[in-house]
């Protein structure tokens, strides 16, 4: 073989190896894209905000959040409901724009552990007359893929426009007895953990000063699980 044809054949090699250089280089990078979107896909659904189906609440004193799964209940992106957040087992379980995974037990023994205290002023015969009372707490929300924690203001909507106001109601007694779920109402509340002081007991269902639904123009799709955030408000 003479040099003209052996220089020719090494140019090609040449080519060839760098080809194929360049494509293991170029796999390698989508591999990795590939290897982190697959971790992704291997993150259980459940998995959000440090809680899941197996650790469904979540104490973190130094932050001073207590974090709940739920799930989105898309019924009441149309309909009213009085209920920001029920826990599932309770009688009142599939009537809240949040289907929690924590019982009103441990909700409240966990708020007690950031510092709150529940007024407990609320009884069944002056519900409709008072509001309710205890340490001023703040909601937010998120999912996987939100990119940020949602203000309840923001998930939930009031047709008045009134902001909603949580305060820790305490009411641990009565919400075991009457077994109904309620860690978050609407309205002021005699059973309910936290309720809404902007407006009395029955403002939703009996007097129908106001709805209450939730944001489905920002929350995600029916069955998402999420994670309800609650802090002392500032």
């Amino acid at each position: 073989m003479n040099f003209k044809k052996k220089a020719i054949i090494a140019a090609v090699l040449c080519v060839s190896v760098m080809g194929f250089a360049g494509c293991s280089s170029k796999n390698s990078g989508g591999d990795s894209t590939t290897s982190q979107k697959q971790e992704e896909k291997a993150k259980a659904p459940d998995e959000v905000g440090g809680v899941s189906l197996k650790n469904p609440i979540k104490v973190d004193k130094e932050a001073g959040t207590v974090t709940v799964l739920s799930q989105v209940n898309g019924k009441y992106f149309t309909e009213a409901t009085r209920h920001a957040s029920v826990f599932k087992d309770g009688t009142n379980g599939a009537k809240s724009v949040f289907t929690a995974y924590a019982d009103p037990a441990a909700f409240y023994n966990a708020l007690v552990e950031i510092g709150a205290k529940p007024g407990n002023n609320m009884t069944p015969d002056n519900a409709t007359t008072t509001k309710v009372e205890g340490t001023a707490l703040d909601l937010k929300v998120t999912w996987n893929g939100a990119g940020k924690n949602y203000d309840v203001n923001e998930v939930i909507k009031d047709s008045n426009g009134s902001k909603i106001a949580f305060k820790f109601g305490g009411n641990l007694d009565r919400a075991k007895a009457k077994n109904t779920g309620c860690l978050s109402c609407l309205d002021s509340c005699p059973v309910g953990i936290i309720s809404n002081t902007a407006y009395s007991y029955g403002a939703v269902e009996k007097t129908k000063e106001v709805k209450f639904t939730g944001n489905k123009d920002i929350l995600p799709e029916d069955g998402t699980y999420v994670a309800t955030v609650y802090s002392i408000a500032k």
